[in-house]
Formats: C-alpha cells, sequence, structure tokens
C-alpha cells in the first residue's frame, strides 16, 4: 500500500484509469462481435451501419492511448475486408 500522500492519490487515479480504459476496450469487443454476427448471418447492410461507430471507438482509444495507432489501423483493415468479402 502506499503510503505518501502523493502516492495514495496516484493509486485512486490509476484505478480510475484503468475502470474507463478496460470499458472502452471491451466496447472495442463488443462491437466487432456485433459485426462478426451480423456478417455470418448474412446482414452485411446492418453490419456496415455498425462501422462508424467501430471505427469511433478505436479512434478514441488511440487517442487515449489505450490501444496504439498501428492496431486500430489493423483492426480497420480487417473488418473492413471482412465485410467485403462476404
Amino acid at each position: 500500500m502506499p503510503i505518501t500522500k502523493s502516492a495514495k492519490k496516484a493509486l485512486r487515479q490509476n484505478i480510475r484509469r484503468k475502470k474507463t480504459n478496460l470499458q472502452r476496450k471491451k466496447k472495442i469487443k463488443n462491437l466487432l462481435k456485433e459485426v462478426k454476427s451480423l456478417v455470418s448471418q448474412k446482414k452485411i447492410e446492418e453490419a456496415k451501419k455498425l462501422l462508424p461507430p467501430f471505427y469511433k471507438a478505436l479512434d478514441k482509444a488511440v487517442k487515449k492511448g489505450i490501444i496504439k495507432k498501428n492496431t486500430a489501423s489493423r483492426k480497420k483493415s480487417r473488418i473492413t475486408k471482412f465485410i467485403k468479402k462476404a
């Protein structure tokens, strides 16, 4: 456990940030699963409608430093390719 006042505050900040970071990652995962399930059900148009929120979630995660830029680019590229292929 932290002893100094500043270390205690840093711990509180880390816990709060971890929580929000995990929520953002979870949102990305859920959107990805949703898109993949729609494609597997042959609902291509609905899957295409989910792309902008998926891109937005990825871009926000990159901006906040949760995931790296190239990781987001790779995910965008792969999911777009997946939808076009279907």
